[in-house]
């Protein structure tokens, strides 16, 4: 094997028909229907509460759908798939173990050796920009790094589907600006789909191939809004006059404005 780095994982096909995600007697969604496409990158967006985790956790049959079905690469998902890893808000390690054993922890649960997990891992520790920072524990790194160690230990995995629950949710705003632009550009290096779940339209529109609009209790899909911004993407892109009337069209859409959302992203 020549290095996770140079050798990225091709995405997979996502599906999800009329899936009803419930807990107990509760009812969080109303028969979702979602596609993405291999390499994709779908942001989910919704007030709170409206089931975007529960879509996640439906995916990765963590929470398995009352009803419908989801199917990745055109196979009915009915356990937890393997092309899979997911990145979560709250960082997620192991405080008792170092950045490098942190990024090699999937590998080694799956049975491969030490010392060639970490081997493999090296390329991806220096890609998210933690070179230098093997050694280190969680306590000795920002929230920002933690964050990209996280993101290299699902990225180790060489997933085909990659599911991020609001990932850059507990940085501060100068930190998120900072990992969302490296998003961009990992997102190059391993071309996984991806569905990313997010409180900000912005995010949603920056980082989106395609932004999903959840509404209601329970929560439907009510809009998928294609998002044609020009790579690459930067801070000047969000300063265009094309991403403004997808975030105002996207904030219309959620705060229930229909005289907004019809048309601005066309004007």
């Amino acid at each position: 094997m020549t290095g996770i780095s140079s050798k990225p994982s091709a995405g997979a096909s996502l599906v999800l028909e009329d899936v009803v995600i419930a807990y107990k007697n509760f009812v969080v969604t109303d028969r979702i229907n979602l596609v993405a496409e291999p390499g994709q990158f779908i942001a989910v967006v919704g007030p709170s509460g409206g089931g975007k985790t529960s879509i996640l956790r439906a995916i990765a049959h963590l929470t398995p759908p009352l009803a419908g079905t989801v199917f990745i690469d055109d196979e009915k998902v009915d356990s937890v798939p393997q092309s899979i890893a997911m990145v979560f808000q709250h960082f997620a390690l192991f405080p008792w173990k170092t950045v490098e054993a942190n990024v090699a922890y999937g590998l080694r649960a799956r049975g491969w050796r030490k010392a060639r997990a970490v081997e493999e891992t090296r390329g991806l520790i220096d890609m998210v920009g933690l070179k230098g920072f093997e050694k280190h524990y969680p306590h000795q790194l920002s929230g920002g790094m933690q964050q990209r160690a996280g993101l290299a230990r699902a990225l180790a995995l060489q997933p085909r589907l990659l599911l991020m629950d609001e990932p850059f949710g507990a940085l501060d705003a100068q930190t998120r600006e900072l990992m969302q632009y490296e998003l961009l550009r990992i997102r190059g290096r391993q071309p996984s789909t991806t569905v990313f779940v997010t409180h900000s339209i912005d995010e949603a529109v920056l980082l989106g191939d395609r932004v999903v609009v959840l509404k209601g209790r329970p929560s439907r899909v009510i809009e998928v809004v294609d998002i044609d911004l020009p790579a690459p993407r930067t801070r000047a892109t969000t300063a265009s006059k094309e991403f403004i009337a997808l975030r105002e069209r996207i904030w219309a859409l959620v705060m229930d404005d229909p005289s907004t959302a019809l048309g601005s992203a066309g004007d």
